[in-house]
């Protein structure tokens, strides 16, 4: 059987918005006819925010905080109880210290069931000064190189660039693929998501065998014109 499991922040939305309405409609009807998953590192609250309670109603199941948080509509079906370490918290609250980039607007380690999200401009900037961190963060790959710092100081956690400007943290194999335990391996599973390069949060569902079709996107209007290829 046919499933179709999608990323949200940058495949289904941009980044931190709301859905297209037009692409919500044709999307609720997408789910209604095919078996769709959501799997996002965002909550449950911020999910809903950005694509409603339709849709997020009409996925037969929806994998909040990469997973580590699990509902079938307004049930919760799963949920897992780490928590951030203290020592990985200074870690954390130094190297938000020692970054280059000056602006920081508050929530820079936002806490989720199972899992954090870490972020240098912090989860309370605006649309704007969003803005201004992504551009900083393309040219010095500020992110990338955190992460790639904190893998090596935790071998037992995982780090992976989340979103446009936050890094997701979590227990290593607390990430997107763990969702796997849920699917028999004789389903057709595709997978759309906008982060499947190495060090992004899509990659280590994208890269699994057990992933028939890792369709790796530019943003939600690609995955508008894929979707309507498939029907």
């Amino acid at each position: 059987m046919d499933k179709f499991i999608f990323d949200v922040d940058g495949t289904l939305t941009p980044s931190r918005r709301p859905i297209d309405d037009d692409f919500a409609v044709y999307f609720s009807e997408f789910c209604a006819k095919h078996d769709c998953y959501l799997v996002t590192g965002s909550d449950r609250e911020k999910t809903i925010e950005q694509i409603g309670e339709e849709i997020y109603s009409l996925a037969q199941r929806v994998y909040n905080c990469s997973g580590s948080d699990v509902y079938e509509g307004s049930t919760n079906v799963y949920s897992d109880p780490w928590t951030l370490p203290d020592d990985t918290r200074t870690w954390l609250q130094e190297t938000l210290k020692a970054s280059k980039f000056g602006l920081r607007t508050g929530l820079h380690i936002e806490e989720r069931t199972g899992m954090v999200n870490f972020s240098i401009v912090g989860r309370n900037a605006t649309m704007g000064e969003r803005k201004l961190y992504v551009q900083w963060d393309e040219h010095q790959l500020e992110r990338k190189h955190i992460a790639a710092r904190f893998n090596f100081r935790f071998p037992n956690l995982k780090a992976t660039v989340g979103g446009d400007t936050g890094i997701d943290i979590g227990p290593k194999g607390n990430d997107k693929s763990q969702i796997l335990r849920d699917f028999d391996p004789k389903d057709t599973l595709w997978f759309f998501g906008d982060a499947m390069d190495p060090s992004g949060n899509d990659y280590s569902l994208a890269k699994c065998e057990e992933v028939n079709n890792a369709i790796a996107v530019q943003d939600w209007k690609d995955t508008d014109k894929r979707l309507r290829k498939i029907g």
